[in-house]
């Protein structure tokens, strides 16, 4: 229990620190909230981009390989009657009795309400669908009934013929998305890990059948190292292979990376060979063709598709959890200097003399290509804390120096140390370390 109880205080710190510092609130919190809904503030959207577009350049930027789409959240229903969803997308659902709360029966630990503790005292399990229903038109009725889409992944594969004939690719290449997904959890947690509206990351990468062992081996390692490129710690990740029994209907293979969250190991990301399965299924049922030819080989065959598929929320909440720091005189977030939120700020140490005019001048130049702050509050070492909390890598303070020989003094917010940096150097400066 002290061990469990120290987590929870480590969420804790971290969730009052998110709410403080501008990360992330709960959604209408004026009102009370809405469960499993968040907004992230000025810090947080910052953070999130920089994640987003950390993913995007690391993917499809810098790859000839991997082109993007950016699908529309409604589709036509008999998309999720292909894909599966109507039917199966489903969790067993049972009630408490004794406190009436609803838990996923495949959760629970020896039959026991998480709420109030009873045992035995659930009704039967029903199956629940987790999909959120909406209506198009003015008419509410079966026939205008629509999904908010559960997953990104379809729009991908329901526009493969699209991009073939509209993009110069060849298999294996991969098409790629960030964007908005939805799921009625009956039970959201975890702060901002299991929310009903999330974001995701995802790439469908379709290759030979033949291939699709070599390319699912080298998308699980390059996955996995991506998070340990920007910071994260190597003994909090883990690439775990999903046994026989776990593996979805449609999968060959399957493997999570997973993360020490402080509420337990969990998913991270998961990297799947959905076989030839989804285009098969979206053929079969649109009745278009969706196989490829290969010219060079004088074969035509329906691709594989390997598919890494990461949530930006919990990446998010990942690279919180692993860059918070409490240490005796300070709380700090050591960010990858890529994923901070503010790049830089600038202070004048005091407001006169001259120093406030020259800051803004330093500031001006900086904030052209990054996010920066100026900051002229408190005392300097005051101002020094706030940034360390919100993982500015870098600070700049204008002293009385600064207008006698146009120097400043930068602070790194890892090692604390400071150094005096000619002003026409700090541009310079912030580039090489960033």
């Amino acid at each position: 229990m002290a061990s469990q109880k120290t987590h929870d205080q480590r969420m804790n710190e971290l969730v009052s620190l998110c709410r403080r510092r501008g990360f992330i609130f709960q959604s209408s919190e004026i009102y009370g909230g809405l469960n499993g809904c968040w907004d992230y503030g000025p810090m947080g959207v910052e953070l999130k981009r920089n994640i987003k577009e950390a993913w995007w350049r690391d993917n499809v930027m810098s790859r000839e390989d991997i082109v993007g789409v950016d699908c529309s959240i409604l589709m036509n229903p008999r998309v999720w009657e292909a894909s599966g969803h109507i039917e199966s997308f489903t969790d067993p659902m049972v009630d408490c009795t004794q406190c009436r709360g609803r838990f996923r029966a495949d959760q629970l630990e020896k039959n026991q309400c998480p709420t109030c503790g009873s045992k035995d005292k659930f009704t039967e399990a029903r199956q629940f669908n987790l999909m959120f229903k909406t209506f198009v038109g003015a008419m509410e009725d079966s026939t205008s009934q629509v999904f908010l889409r559960p997953e990104t992944c379809q729009g991908i594969f329901v526009n493969f013929d699209n991009i073939l004939s509209s993009s110069r690719v060849k298999v294996p290449f991969g098409i790629a998305q960030i964007g908005k997904a939805f799921r009625n959890e009956i039970n959201p947690r975890n702060f901002i890990f299991r929310s009903r509206e999330f974001e995701q990351m995802e790439l469908e990468f379709f290759v030979k059948p033949s291939e699709a062992d070599e390319w699912f081996r080298y998308w699980k390692k390059t996955r996995y190292e991506w998070y340990l490129n920007y910071g994260i710690k190597q003994d909090r990740i883990h690439l775990r292979e999903h046994e026989g029994k776990e593996l979805a209907h449609y999968a060959a293979g399957c493997a999570d990376i997973e993360y020490d969250f402080p509420f337990g190991r969990a998913e991270l990301e998961g990297i799947a060979n959905r076989t030839d399965y989804d285009l098969k299924r979206h053929a079969e049922f649109s009745k278009k063709d969706l196989s490829y030819f290969d010219e060079q080989a004088k074969e035509r065959f329906v691709p594989f598709v390997i598919e890494p598929s990461a949530g930006a929320d919990r990446a998010t909440l990942a690279f919180l959890v692993d860059a918070l720091e409490q240490e005796p005189e300070r709380t700090v977030l050591r960010f990858h200097p890529k994923l901070a939120p503010v790049k830089a700020a600038v202070f004048p140490l005091v407001n006169k003399d001259g120093m406030p005019e020259l800051a803004h001048k330093i500031h001006d130049s900086l904030k052209k290509n990054w996010v920066v702050a100026y900051d002229e509050k408190g005392a300097v070492g005051r101002r020094y804390r706030r940034h360390d909390e919100i993982g500015t890598p870098f600070c700049f303070t204008v002293d009385g120096q600064s207008t006698q020989d146009s120097t400043v003094t930068v602070r790194e917010r890892d090692t604390m140390t400071q150094q005096r940096l000619s002003i026409d150097k700090v541009v310079e400066y912030l580039r090489d370390h960033l």
